[in-house]
């Protein structure tokens, strides 16, 4: 099994309460993604925790890094996780510049260190998904959908995850 590329930019999948500012933080090290991985005891992988933002404070300098990341790694299958609000935009601009590998961006509404179930189900159907797609593009896992990133998007009414309606 060929090993996947984790990169955790952060988003409210990491945020942890900080008792002493009273506010949610993003902290650099990726202790969400480790207590979910952790159970993942056939699932090679490798974790770069890089940019460390809620996904609205995200620009293009930002989503330049994941790309140039994503590059010099070389893996073919990579998984980022990434805030829910800009995973969109993140996901096309992916989709303008890499052609050659499966990449799948997930996240959480709800921080892990709150409400750890949510997280550990985007993520583990992610890596899922990740492990039989053969077919390369940009693609979207959450709230229990994988589809490419141009036919799932966040219903900000509901608060989840949906297809696009078809025409």
């Amino acid at each position: 099994m060929e090993k996947t590329l984790i990169i955790n930019t952060g988003g409210t999948f990491n945020k942890v309460y900080n008792p002493l500012k009273g506010e949610l933080e993003i902290p650099k090290e990726g202790r969400a993604l480790e207590s979910i991985l952790c159970y993942f005891y056939n699932y090679p992988y490798e974790i770069i925790n890089i940019i460390h933002k809620d996904s609205l404070e995200m620009n293009d300098e930002d989503r330049l890094l994941m790309l140039q990341t994503i590059q010099k790694k070389g893996f073919k299958k990579v998984l980022i996780v990434h805030g829910t609000d800009t995973m969109d935009i993140t996901a096309s601009f992916l989709d303008l510049h890499v052609k050659d590998k499966v990449i799948t961006l997930t996240g959480a509404m709800v921080p892990f260190s709150i409400d750890g179930i949510e997280a550990t189900a985007n993520l583990s159907m992610a890596l899922g998904d990740l492990h039989v797609r053969g077919k390369k593009g940009i693609y979207i896992a959450m709230h229990g959908l994988v589809a490419t990133h141009d036919v799932i998007y966040k219903n900000r009414q509901k608060g989840i995850f949906e297809l696009r309606p078809t025409s």
